[in-house]
């Protein structure tokens, strides 16, 4: 079968007018485009920089039938694709001039890119994290719940949001989608933040959601300081926020997690959340084209 042809374009709404359908089609495993789609038509694309962000659809059959995104200087975001599907891409980018840093989709998908673009490019693929997809199933608090209880972000948490925000991206060594001032500010005023505070009122953990598209929504980040963490704070917010999704209305809830942390994988299946897909984020040094 042919791989269909691919079109790029840096105009949101375009893209959007033609993978819209094709991505509300899938809404969990497409979680990464539709939210960061929506952030960008509510809040404006150049909050994700100041280069433009790059939209793809591959066209077969007068079918959408894959899509990706980037916001430099962040990775290439891919729906799954064939093998051969990978190679087009790769080979229609790198005549174009694109230049990588590299790519995050399903373990598939993205291992098969990464292979082509160091055909076409020369560019060294560097495995920077394994991902697994989860979606809820049952929630299930854990039992007992750890002293304290949860809450809504306000205003008076701004300073402590920005501070973990900031945390959490030094954390797992990823560039920020926006500064901190700007993340915690839009998350208070959508109440899209909630912590879990101690019988005193300190907060010590924070989990926020993605705007809902779809009827998905995103649990992310969760976040604990590192001085309080084992103590299931981190579990009691991913519940507070995961019940509260379920509360506006969403009909899938989803999150990542880091395949190397057997503890947050552990804690996600023990409250509900049942695996989806493996993801992968490659790095790539050194774009450089090809000899011939």
């Amino acid at each position: 079968m042919r791989p269909g042809q691919w079109h790029i374009t840096e105009d949101l709404d375009g893209f959007l007018d033609q993978a819209r359908e094709f991505l509300q089609s899938r809404p969990a495993l497409h979680t990464l485009p539709l939210t960061v789609t929506e952030s960008m038509r509510k809040h404006g694309a150049d909050a994700y920089g100041a280069e433009a962000p790059i939209f793809g659809w591959l066209e077969r059959g007068g079918e959408v039938r894959a899509a990706f995104f980037r916001t430099p200087p962040r990775r290439l975001v891919l729906t799954p694709l064939t093998t051969e599907e990978a190679e087009t891409l790769a080979a229609h980018l790198a005549s174009l001039g694109h230049s990588l840093p590299g790519v995050s989709a399903d373990h598939d998908t993205a291992t098969a890119f990464a292979e082509a673009w160091q055909r076409h490019m020369g560019a060294t693929p560097l495995l920077h994290e394994r991902q697994r997809l989860y979606r809820l199933g049952a929630l299930r608090p854990p039992e007992p719940l750890p002293e304290g209880q949860g809450r809504v972000a306000g205003e008076q948490d701004r300073e402590q949001l920005m501070l973990w925000y900031d945390e959490f991206v030094e954390a797992i060594g990823e560039v920020a989608s926006s500064d901190a001032s700007s993340w915690a500010d839009a998350r208070i005023a959508y109440g899209r933040v909630r912590l879990w505070q101690t019988s005193d009122g300190t907060p010590v953990s924070m989990a926020g959601v993605t705007p809902m598209v779809a009827g998905q929504v995103r649990v992310a980040p969760v976040y604990t300081p590192a001085h309080l963490r084992g103590r299931g704070y981190a579990g009691a917010a991913t519940v507070e926020v995961s019940r509260a999704a379920l509360a506006a209305g969403a009909t899938e809830v989803v999150l990542f997690a880091d395949l190397a942390n057997p503890t947050s994988n552990g804690l996600y299946q023990r409250i509900g959340y049942r695996s989806v897909a493996d993801f992968a984020l490659y790095d790539f040094s050194c774009s450089e084209p090809a000899a011939g």
